[in-house]
């Protein structure tokens, strides 16, 4: 897999370069099925786990790239963004002189199944707060963060996926999981994970707000608004993006101007349209 400097105005673009370069955007007309990941497909060609990536992207402030691959799975890598980040970070990004343009949400868009929860309200930068309630030993989580102040690297790139160990024949039975490891995933027994240490005290919580960041990158742009979700997965993120973009009223397009010498990364990553320098390669 290949991630290729695109021009401004691009957007995320999945090319596939074993059936003649055929291109999927990246947004949430193609989204194609959901369960335990996120797959696009356009006139029959599928894309599937794309959230990792697309996480990535977003976190590090690339709006528009090219990703070539030559089979419809995107590599899991070791479960988390941490390995697309470290390759986005050698290959460079590289500021492009174009206005970023954002989805500022105007009003509350909501989803709810149950006792699940996911909405977005207007609000400024781009914020997340996310809960999970999982039987033992997750329990009850929940953290914050704040995309604006460079905090996707440290603070959510490397928690990894996790699954149960006493799932684990039931989902491949299903056809899921198929490459799953104890080097991919955060096994969980009993009494624990048994492939630890984790990364973070809150690993668990932190993949779901990387997952939720990949899913809401589907919007075709950055939101600009606080998002608050619990209990909720891959199709109910990606049903608010739905729902979002059906409800005209709810959001507007936001220009922001770009500054002609921004002072710091973060003004780049906030104001302006941001490509690879270089291309990066990814292998599984």
């Amino acid at each position: 897999m290949r991630l290729l400097p695109a021009p401004a105005g691009s957007g995320i673009v999945f090319r596939r370069t074993d059936l003649d370069n055929f291109e999927i955007p990246a947004n949430g007309r193609n989204v194609a099925k959901v369960s335990y990941a996120t797959s696009l497909m356009r006139q029959g060609v599928l894309i599937s786990t794309t959230e990792h990536l697309l996480s990535a992207l977003v976190g590090m402030g690339v709006d528009n790239v090219i990703i070539e691959l030559d089979n419809l799975e995107l590599p899991i890598l070791d479960g988390s963004a941490l390995p697309y980040v470290q390759a986005i970070m050698i290959a460079g990004i590289r500021t492009q002189r174009r206005r970023r343009e954002t989805i500022r949400v105007l009003r509350p868009v909501e989803v709810r199944e149950g006792n699940k929860f996911i909405g977005v309200y207007p609000g400024s930068g781009y914020s997340i707060r996310y809960t999970i309630d999982f039987p033992a030993p997750i329990g009850r989580q929940t953290t914050s963060v704040d995309l604006a102040a460079e905090t996707y690297g440290e603070f959510i790139a490397a928690a990894r996926t996790f699954g149960y160990k006493a799932d684990e024949q039931k989902l491949r039975d299903m056809g899921l999981i198929r490459g799953a490891n104890a080097e991919n995933a955060i096994i969980l027994g009993a009494k624990g994970p048994e492939n630890g240490p984790l990364r973070f005290p809150d690993e668990y919580v932190r993949h779901k707000v990387l997952d939720l960041i990949g899913d809401l990158a589907l919007a075709g742009r950055r939101i600009e608004g606080h998002v608050v979700a619990e209990r909720a997965g891959h199709a109910m993120h990606t049903a608010l993006v739905s729902r979002l973009l059906k409800d005209r009223s709810a959001w507007e397009l936001a220009n922001v101007p770009v500054e002609a010498e921004p002072a710091k990364v973060a003004a780049r990553e906030s104001l302006t349209s941001g490509a690879l320098a270089t291309p990066a390669l990814m292998s599984a």
